[in-house]
């Protein structure tokens, strides 16, 4: 039998392609968009200043990367709009998307504001879906693409906090995964989800901080720690690479063993 070790290696060499990371400058964004850089991609990385996401391009091309840092703010339609008219006179496709944006607001459920889940949901489902939105209608024609979106076990494992909008905005957003990798398969456009436990960032720290959440949560994940950002990372080259072509439609949970013991 005759094995081309060369095909194998290229399954993993994505020279020559433009990735759009969506939050690229934060804690697991900046991990994503250094991952994507080392695999070949020209990433553009977005946050809500240009300067704190050109801050982490110019740390990838120090190390021989190619990035560029971009300002997107997700407050409204426009905006993204406006931002996908402007990258995609920059480039005429995105070949790989990965959206890292998110945030949330603690609350008891019984005490939530309607302005706070509006936020929320705005902010991590309808922004998810209208930023892919726009990405898809220049892969559509044009060979396809990859999206891969962060979600969170809390997609699937309730919390007892004040997680409400954030574990509704997370299940949706699986739903939301399935339901375009199912519409978009047939234009060559896979459609996957990450999908860490805590994860070591600056929206947790708080979190990780205090011994009486840190160490029951520990004591539930069967190998021993959280999950840094490099472990999502790593997921995410492989979901961009030619490695992952027959994948779609998944939530791949990063979450060292959480979910198969609750």
């Amino acid at each position: 039998m005759a094995i081309d070790l060369n095909a194998y290696r290229a399954m993993f060499d994505l020279k020559g392609t433009n990735a759009l990371v969506a939050g690229g400058a934060g804690g697991i964004g900046s991990a994503v968009s250094a991952g994507l850089a080392a695999l070949g991609c020209r990433v553009f990385l977005t946050a809500r200043h240009e300067q704190k996401a050109e801050e982490v391009a110019q740390a990838i091309r120090e190390e021989g990367g190619e990035a560029i840092g971009l300002s997107l703010d997700v407050k409204s339609m426009e905006n993204l709009e406006r931002f996908s008219e402007d990258l995609h006179k920059k480039v005429p496709k995105i070949d790989v998307f990965i959206n890292c944006v998110g945030t949330h607001i603690e609350a008891p459920a019984e005490e939530y504001s309607e302005k706070d889940w509006d936020h929320i949901l705005s902010v991590n489902l309808k922004t998810a879906f209208f930023l892919s939105q726009e990405i898809a209608k220049h892969q559509i024609g044009a060979g396809g693409g990859k999206h891969i979106h962060v979600t969170s076990v809390r997609g699937q494992l309730g919390i007892s906090r004040g997680y409400i909008s954030y574990c509704v905005s997370r299940g949706g957003m699986n739903m939301m995964i399935k339901q375009l990798a199912t519409e978009w398969a047939k234009y060559g456009i896979t459609v996957n989800g990450i999908a860490p436990t805590f994860t070591k960032t600056s929206l947790v720290a708080q979190y990780l901080e205090d011994p009486a959440f840190y160490k029951p949560l520990v004591a539930r994940i069967p190998l021993g720690r959280v999950c840094e950002p490099s472990d999502i990372a790593g997921l995410a080259m492989y979901l961009a690479s030619h490695a992952s072509d027959f994948i779609t439609g998944q939530i791949m949970y990063v979450d060292g063993g959480l979910t198969a013991t609750q």
